[in-house]
Parts: structure tokens; sequence; C-alpha cells
């Protein structure tokens, strides 16, 4: 797997932690959000952390799937 290296090293810019926002609450999977930002998953994973941004899909229960009876 290719690792997107357009920002490596460079500081994380006040619109990048407002776009991340938007796109982790927009339910954008971490490696779609990682791709769109220049940024790796692990960074992305990272600076979520960091800034305490949830990248869990909002939409699924806490108690696992249902059974059917």
């Amino acid at each position: 797997m290719a690792k997107s290296t357009r920002n490596r090293g460079t500081h994380w810019s006040s619109d990048d932690e407002r776009r991340l926002r938007e796109l982790a609450f927009g339910n954008t999977p971490t490696r779609v959000i990682g791709l769109k930002l220049g940024r790796s998953e692990s960074g992305v994973r990272g600076k979520a952390n960091e800034l305490g941004i949830s990248l869990r899909p909002p939409n699924q229960s806490p108690y696992g799937p249902r059974r059917r009876r």
C-alpha cells in the first residue's frame, strides 16, 4: 500500500484540522481522509486522537449487531 507523502513532516494547519473535523463528522473512512489531506492513515488517526475527534461511524450500535429472532 502506497503512503501519501505530500504533507509528510509538515505541521497541521487550522484549515487541515477543520477539514479533518468535517470529513470525520461526515462519516468518511480514515483512509479516504488521509488521501484527501495528503497524510498517512496513521497520521490522520493520531491527529484525530490529539484533537479528540472520533473516527468511529456514529450510526453503529455500541452493543454490536442485533440478533434476529
